[in-house]
């Protein structure tokens, strides 16, 4: 009975479907009366007012017992999926999408790490939930609790963001849970991660082991592995033959010693890779490989002992995904052709099939922000390529999130998935249930954007309206003359306050010289008067012009630009 009484509650939304069929019971009803009582011969008018009753009752009914099952199996679905919160407004068809694409989704596997991992992640997950996110574990250390008491641990880093990037509920409190830091007692500075993870490898027999319960554990879409068990350090050998073997330390070391990295290995050579990695890729319809630290998360994965082969191997689509800023320190003035050469300097060609990079549309705020630690847009040059097979796709798939350039998880998801589509159309699989549901997916989600779009636009006119007419440019790239013309302004108030301070201290010199001439000129006895009542103290020349010498306002980028410049020309002079 409770649940009978349930339809009748507004959230339910059955009601009115209910009152649509009773009142085509009621003009059927109606209909059938008239032609029960009808007592006279029934003329071609009567008849056809009894048919009309007739047909709007049956369309009532029908259309009403149509919508009542309807919303019967999303009330069902609603109750039953763990994915959907219930206050939220959803539509059958997305969750009938829902029950059946994640389950019978393509198997996509990422490999990489850091934020750029974490971000593919989250767009992965609206199409399948079979995902498994490949990731580096290294640098093993120690954290330290009170009293000295250790706890060892492993850095774990990627594998907590992927799981809380591939979580069922939300991401944030997963993310806050798993980089919660005890801040009192025996346990301060310790987080709740690290204490986990070890109490799991404890349970589990092994770390890799404790992963995979961690995955059932926390529900998330798919499963988070690290590459290898094995204890491995990366190591990087730069151009000028000095080894570093603490990833921590290769940008700072690099930096420091104005060098680039000439390779990177593993030790161990050896590492074996953790069981289920090599069967992921083997059994994978996509295989994306990047976005992250070339050098420290990318390339060391693809090292382990018949992961590269696997990858060679594999029938599958085969994408990578390149930095939108270059890291200080790993691949400072790259462009995309450095990155992939790079990746097939260390593992051979056929790891990719497609490439997928950005525009280069970066506000230039923001890569003002990068400039400043070092960093800047990774140059579009794609001519150096060494495997010309590479094809290439050119993407406005930069983003802001919390100050910081990101990709956008929607797009690199659309391509991969748009990929496979196109592949099951290829090979004549168009009306099999899982590219039919893909592509009404990729359809919906156009369609979505496109709605948007016309919104935005929509509430950018309405609130310009008073304002004059702009032009396509203008309106496009509004956003970026703007924070031009705020950075502009910046500038040459920065300019002008130095221009005054420089003009004051040139007074300042100029008086003290003039000083300086007309004691020369008095006689002794004046001097000392002057002396002894000015009490300034002469300046040399030489003072003086290291005065005009401090006055210049300092360009650290161009004297690191020269530096620079003069070590690669004794390179090539060597």
């Amino acid at each position: 009975m409770k649940g009978i009484f349930g339809w009748f509650k507004d959230s339910a939304k059955m009601k009115r479907w209910m009152m649509l069929i009773l009142i085509g019971i009621v003009f059927a009803s109606f209909g059938m009366a008239n032609l029960i009582l009808q007592e006279e011969s029934i003329t071609f008018l009567h008849a056809a007012k009894i048919i009309a009753y007739f047909v709007v009752g049956f369309t009532c009914v029908v259309l009403g017992l149509v919508f009542i099952n309807k919303r019967t199996m999303e009330l069902f679905i609603e109750a039953t999926d763990e994915r959907i919160d219930g206050e939220n407004k959803v539509n059958v068809n997305s969750l009938i999408f829902n029950k059946k694409i994640y389950d019978r989704g393509p198997n996509i596997v990422v490999i990489g790490g850091g934020s750029g991992l974490n971000t593919i992640l989250e767009g992965l997950k609206q199409y399948t939930s079979n995902i498994t996110a490949i990731v580096t574990v290294s640098d093993y250390g120690e954290s330290f609790g009170k009293e000295g008491d250790k706890i060892k641990y492993l850095q774990l880093e990627d594998i907590k963001n992927g799981i809380a990037s591939l979580s069922t509920s939300n991401e944030s409190k997963m993310k806050d849970l798993l980089n919660y830091k005890f801040s009192e007692g025996v346990l301060k500075g310790v987080s709740f991660s690290d204490i986990y993870f070890e109490v799991m490898a404890d349970i589990s027999k092994g770390t890799a082991e404790a992963i995979k319960n961690s995955n059932d554990i926390f529900k998330i879409y798919g499963q988070v592995l690290p590459v290898t068990e094995d204890e491995m350090k990366i190591c990087a050998e730069l151009e000028n033959g000095y080894v570093v073997e603490e990833k921590s330390q290769i940008a700072n070391v690099v930096y420091e010693r104005m060098t680039k990295i000439n390779r990177i290995y593993i030790n161990p050579t050896n590492c074996k890779p953790t069981k289920g990695v090599i069967e992921a890729i083997q059994n994978a319809d996509s295989i994306i490989i990047g976005p992250g630290s070339l050098y420290t998360n990318v390339i060391p994965n693809l090292l382990i002992k018949g992961v590269s082969k696997a990858i060679k191997d594999s029938k599958a689509k085969k994408i990578y995904v390149c930095n939108i800023m270059t890291e200080p320190g790993q691949t400072d003035n790259y462009s995309v052709s450095d990155y992939i050469n790079a990746i097939i300097d260390h593992c051979g060609e056929g790891l990719i099939d497609y490439c997928l990079y950005d525009t280069g549309e970066v506000i230039p705020e923001f890569i003002k922000k990068y400039n400043l630690d070092g960093a800047d847009l990774v140059e579009q040059d794609i001519t150096k390529v060494k495997d010309k097979k590479i094809k290439f796709m050119k993407k406005n798939m930069s983003v802001i999130k919390d100050n910081l350039v990101r990709h956008d998880a929607t797009i690199i998801a659309n391509t991969a998935i748009q990929l496979i589509c196109d592949d099951l159309k290829y090979l004549d699989r168009q009306n099999e249930p899982e590219y039919m549901m893909m592509n009404s997916k990729l359809k919906a989600d156009k369609k979505i954007k496109k709605e948007k779009r016309k919104n935005s636009r929509k509430k950018q006119n309405t609130t310009k309206n008073h304002e004059k007419a702009k032009s396509k440019f203008a309106s496009k790239y509004s956003d970026r003359i703007d924070s031009i013309k705020h950075s502009d302004e910046r500038i040459e108030e920065r300019k002008r306050k130095m221009k005054i301070k420089q003009d004051a201290m040139i007074e300042n010199t100029k008086r003290e010289e003039t000083q300086v001439k007309v004691k020369q000129s008095q006689p002794k006895d004046e001097k000392k008067k002057v002396k002894d009542t000015t009490k300034i103290e002469p300046r040399s020349e030489n003072t003086i012009r290291m005065n005009k010498r401090e006055i210049r306002p300092k360009d650290y980028e161009k004297i690191r630009e020269e530096m620079i410049k003069k070590f690669n020309n004794s390179k090539l002079k060597d």
